[in-house]
């Protein structure tokens, strides 16, 4: 039997997936006061972020790198009280007095985004977090939530721009292709 922290169940998304996450998002989004910028968090974020920044219309976009560290010396529990450390991080003065969407593709401990979200807080912003998936079973946080979320899952996603890209299994010998090399 799986732990929640290791589900079993993998959901592998199309493009067309990605599409309807969008089209359940944007409504959410356009009913909330306009947003002045957005904070797209590293790596996972970067393609969401891009999708709904240009869908909705916002040109001011900063990302954000967060590091747990990953002490060997402590257990687990110990380990998931570590504070981060940010990479990147747009500067306080390009944030503060700003309505910021916080995006990331999934929200599964909660604790980059919200750590995310508190930074911009600190700065004087007013952060709204925005997810593809929210996997509730996972969260540390018992009352806190995305402010938008596409999907609920409890299974571990994996994205169309995750997937090996390699030619493994592609034939080369396609007509009007350039010939194989070897």
């Amino acid at each position: 039997m799986g732990s929640s922290r290791n589900p079993l169940r993998q959901e592998w998304l199309t493009w067309n997936d990605i599409d309807k996450l969008v089209d359940v998002l944007l409504p959410q989004l356009r009913v909330a006061e306009a947003f002045d910028a957005m904070i797209m968090i590293t790596r996972g974020g970067i393609i969401p972020g891009g999708l709904l920044c240009e869908a909705l219309g916002i040109t001011h976009v900063f990302t954000a790198a967060v590091d747990f560290p990953r002490d060997l010396d402590h257990d687990n529990k110990t380990r998931l009280l570590v504070w981060p450390s940010f990479l990147q991080f747009p500067a306080d003065s390009l944030i503060a007095d700003r309505r910021l969407l916080i995006v990331d593709d999934v929200w599964g401990s909660g604790r980059t985004i919200t750590s995310v979200k508190s930074r911009c807080q600190s700065a004087g912003a007013k952060g709204f977090t925005c997810v593809f998936h929210f996997n509730p079973y996972r969260s540390l946080f018992s009352r806190a939530e995305p402010d938008f979320y596409g999907a609920v899952t409890d299974a571990y996603i994996v994205y169309p721009w995750e997937i090996d890209r390699g030619l493994h299994g592609i034939s080369t010998n396609v007509p009007g292709s350039l010939p194989d090399s070897n």
